[in-house]
């Protein structure tokens, strides 16, 4: 299929929301434009909900969540699964828009969706596992315990991996019997519109549910309502600061996080280090997503022994990162989601500098950049841990070089921010990666490896990087409350 035959097919419909089992705008009119990061124009005009709208949103979930929790797991089960083949069938136009709209390179598009089918699927085979307990009974009877869906969820979706975090998360409260509000991203909403539009006559109305919106808004008005029990995000720490703050002003509610990382990875004298070169590279998601990842690396903690020959080679392959248009073949890495991103970025680097870092690649936007919010792939040499770059998530394609000599200062120093969701340990000594492992502060720790997800194990952050985890069949009892009851004889 040619490009052009995808476009048509993605913009073969005005962008709308999902609400009710409908396809609909903004009851007041209300829009915003989304736009193309690469080029900076338009892209289209999309609705955004207001108040009242996502309180007839609510409302309908709740109409619709007594019947779809009544529904038996397998006929559950049943609705999910053609959300996969849903994602097969229209893989083309899901991964362009997610290319085209928020950046990413298409080939990293295409592995998102696909990733979104295989996390469904998952899920559609750990549900089974998920029950409750018969207990002791000092007395004639039983006690037994079950799981209960929340009634009306919410998830509310980052703007790095739109389509993933869209489709890919609605399958663990579906399958224990809620109903789901969805919030697209504000600065990439495009995918997850037209997965709502492409899965409108899957579930009965109500279930599942696509509002597009701002913040301020359209979120602020979901996590406050007061039937809303469940929410998750996937976001920013101080977007998560705001979601406990007015989700508790209206009643008290199960909130998770998945948020954003600082994340540190140790090199020993006796790694390999043309793999951890390799590893340092590509756990940085530069290729992925631009460095817009909350897993990133962004710290990198070099013995003194093994510095110097790191830093060059690190350099000479961070310089070979193709920077370009992500629908372009050969394109690596594509620019940053919006201007006020690629601002931000730019500032850090800034920031840097003047700290007294010193830039060993990278470090301005291209030589040949016109319009688009595109950076060069940075690295920055020494680097100490009072630096801004250092200490706050840039959430970008930087990373920060620090030299160590002392094993117990650097883990200290590799604990000392606020922020704990991954890290990684290179070193061909098992004792040495068992006690770093346990050392760090983070909640997900890789040996030997980095950035990669398994499905099934647990992904969640420590201190400032998170509440509870996803991924794993600990996402669906998330969904799920416990209800105790003692039968008597």
């Amino acid at each position: 299929m040619s490009t052009q035959d995808v476009h048509a097919r993605a913009f073969a419909e005005p962008f709308a929301m999902l609400i009710d089992g409908a396809l609909c705008g903004a009851e007041d009119g209300a829009t915003f434009a989304t736009v193309n990061p690469s080029t900076e124009a338009a892209l289209a005009d999309v609705p955004l909900a207001g108040r009242e709208q996502v309180a007839r949103a609510v409302d309908a979930a709740q109409r619709a969540s007594a019947a779809w929790r009544g529904a038996s797991l397998p006929e559950r089960i049943a609705a999910v699964t053609r959300t996969i083949e849903i994602l097969r069938e229209h893989a083309e136009e899901l991964s362009y828009l997610d290319a085209l709209d928020g950046g990413l390179v298409l080939a990293e598009a295409r592995k998102d969706v696909a990733l979104a089918g295989a996390w469904i699927g998952y899920m559609l085979g750990a549900a089974m596992e998920v029950k409750g307990h018969t207990l002791p009974f000092a007395d004639r009877g039983w006690l037994l315990t079950k799981r209960e869906p929340y009634g009306v969820v919410a998830r509310i979706g980052a703007f790095n991996h739109p389509l993933l975090f869209t489709a890919g998360k609605i399958a663990a409260p579906l399958l224990m019997g809620n109903a789901v509000i969805v919030k697209t991203p504000e600065q990439a909403p495009l995918s997850s519109l037209l997965f709502g539009r492409l899965v409108r006559d899957v579930f009965p109305p109500g279930v599942l549910q696509i509002l597009s919106g701002d913040g301020p808004t359209t979120g602020d008005a979901l996590v406050r309502h007061p039937r809303v029990k469940r929410i998750a995000l996937i976001g920013s720490v101080e977007t998560a600061m705001r979601i406990q703050r007015s989700a508790a002003e209206t009643a008290v509610k199960h909130v998770t996080l998945e948020l954003g990382g600082k994340n540190a990875m140790i090199v020993f004298p006796d790694a390999d280090l043309d793999r951890a070169v390799e590893g340092a590279t590509s756990s940085t998601n530069m290729q992925q997503s631009a460095g817009q990842s909350c897993g990133s690396i962004t710290r990198l903690f070099l013995h003194e022994s093994v510095h110097d020959a790191f830093v060059e080679r690190l350099a000479a392959r961070v310089a070979q990162i193709a920077v370009g248009d992500p629908l372009a073949p050969g394109t690596q890495m594509g620019p940053l989601v919006s201007e006020a991103q690629y601002r931000r970025v730019l500032g850090y680097i800034d920031a840097g500098r003047s700290e007294g870092a010193s830039v060993v690649t990278g470090g301005v936007a291209p030589a040949w950049r016109e319009k688009g919010f595109f950076v060069e792939p940075t690295v920055f040499g020494g680097v100490t841990p009072a630096m801004r770059i250092a200490r706050e998530e840039i959430f970008g394609p930087v990373l920060s070089v620090l030299r160590w000599s002392d094993r117990e200062a650097m883990l200290a120093q590799a604990n000392a921010v606020e922020l704990g969701l991954t890290g990684s340990v290179w070193t061909r000594d098992l004792a040495t990666a068992m006690e770093c492992a346990d050392a760090l502060d983070s909640g997900y720790v890789w040996v030997n490896g980095a950035a990669r997800h398994f499905i099934g194990a647990p992904f969640g952050g420590h201190k400032n990087s998170g509440v509870d985890v996803e991924e794993s069949i600990e996402e669906l009892y998330s969904y799920t409350q416990s209800k105790t009851i003692s039968l008597c004889a």
